[in-house]
């Protein structure tokens, strides 16, 4: 498997919750490096950016309200199959389908509040890391 990078945000929640070292943890005992790490608040341009694709759903502008309502910490990841071990380690979206011992099944308490964000591709991958990044 090669080497790839994705990015990964701890949303409002979890910094909010305190899970944010537990959370890093996780990523590191599975063997991924952090690239690039920072706490900070996502604008409103990011997160309309990030978000585009459902610009027109009815749940938008509360995923966007939500996600600029407090700091967050960015990150990009590398490691073997990268996007696919974020995915594993993060669980279901659904923190209520979540299993035990991934992060939303441990620290996620509801649906619009999920703890973590992770990219879905690798293709995903380089366009938000350009978002958060840039």
């Amino acid at each position: 498997m090669a080497i790839q990078k994705t990015y990964t945000m701890i949303k409002p929640d979890g910094v909010r919750n305190g899970h944010v070292g537990a959370i890093i943890k996780r990523f590191e005992r599975a063997g991924l490096k952090i690239e690039r790490l920072e706490m900070g608040m996502v604008s409103q341009e990011q997160a309309a950016a990030n978000y585009a694709e459902h610009k027109d759903k009815p749940f938008y502008e509360g995923l966007v309200a939500y996600i600029t309502s407090g700091p967050v910490v960015k990150m990009v990841l590398s490691g073997e199959g990268a996007v696919a071990k974020v995915r594993t380690l993060m669980g279901a979206t659904n923190p209520a389908d979540a299993a035990p011992g991934t992060i939303r099944g441990d620290f996620g308490l509801i649906m619009d509040e999920n703890v973590i964000h992770g990219s879905d591709s690798e293709a995903s991958a380089e366009r938000e890391i350009g978002i958060f990044f840039a």
